[in-house]
Parts: structure tokens; sequence; C-alpha cells
């Protein structure tokens, strides 16, 4: 597991290259098997690949105009009467996400939804609910492009790791 984490790269820049539905469908199934609180299970999720949709979604927020590249975009939402902690399951939602698109091949980046205005100075989640006719209960949290990465980093590390930032039975 330490490998594709170490792989794990924030992706922006993606192939001109269809994903195929099954790695789609194994990124979703990867998150459905995320933890969740009560076990809640608080996430939905819309996949998005029509063109026009993608790139209105570029303009979701000042961050997100790359998405409109991206083959796939996914948009994570949460309906929060299902949890108190929707923002914690959302994470690691995400998490899972990252791995799975990392463990196919595929590259990702969390767009940051929630808390934000768009390009034209709404909402971000109003703007997301809007375009996508997500019902008004859920939270829309962020969106994940999916791609063939153009390019790659390169691997984390290990000398990335920092033993200060760590304190063992006390700070």
């Amino acid at each position: 597991m330490l490998a594709v984490i170490k792989k794990r790269r924030s992706i922006r820049e993606f192939l001109d290259k269809p994903v195929e539905k099954e790695k789609i469908e194994e990124i979703l199934k990867a998150v459905m098997f995320a933890p969740s609180a009560v076990h809640r299970r608080p996430w939905e999720f819309v996949v998005v690949e029509d063109p026009e949709k993608k790139e209105a979604l570029a303009r979701a927020t000042p961050w997100a105009d790359f998405a409109s590249k991206a083959p796939v975009v996914l948009v994570l939402c949460v309906d929060e009467e299902l949890s108190r902690e929707w923002l914690e399951d959302a994470a690691i939602a995400g998490a899972h996400i990252y791995l799975e698109a990392t463990n196919q091949g595929l590259g990702t980046c969390w767009i940051q939804v929630r808390g934000h205005q768009s390009q034209t100075g709404e909402d971000s989640e109003e703007f997301v609910r809007q375009l996508l006719g997500i019902p008004a209960k859920f939270r829309v949290v962020a969106l994940f492009p999916l791609g063939y990465p153009s390019s790659y980093p390169g691997e984390h590390q290990d000398d990335e790791y920092s033993p200060e930032k760590v304190h063992w039975d006390q700070w």
C-alpha cells in the first residue's frame, strides 16, 4: 500500500484519452469501501463526462479551470442529515478516490467546492448543485477531475517523512 501512497500526486494535466468505465467503477467501489461514522455512508457521486458540463464545472471555483480538460470529473456530495461527521466521512472518501485513481494509473486533484465562490461570485456549492441537478439537502464537497496524467512529477521520497512532527505518548 505504501507504494501506491508514494505514487499519489495531485495531477492537473491530462492526456486526451478516455478513462475506461471499469476504472471509474473501481474507484467508486473503493470509495464505497471507505469507513464512515456509524457506517452511515453519507456520500453520493455525480460522474460527469459531458464536455459542456465539465467546462461549466471549471468555473465552479477560482482553482477549477483544469477540470474542463479531464476526461471525467467525479463530484463528491454528502447528505449531512445522515451523519454529523459528514465532513470527516467526505475526507476519507476523497482519500480513497486519490489512492484508487493512482492504483488504476490515473491522476486526480481535490478541487475544494465547499466554502468557496464560483468565478462569477456565486456560492460554489449552489453553482454545482444547479448545474448538475443535485438536491438541496446534499453538500457539494469537492470535484475530482480524473484522467491519464500528461506528465508525472515523480514519487514521494522517504526524506519527506518528518520525525520531528511525531510525538510519542505526549507532545
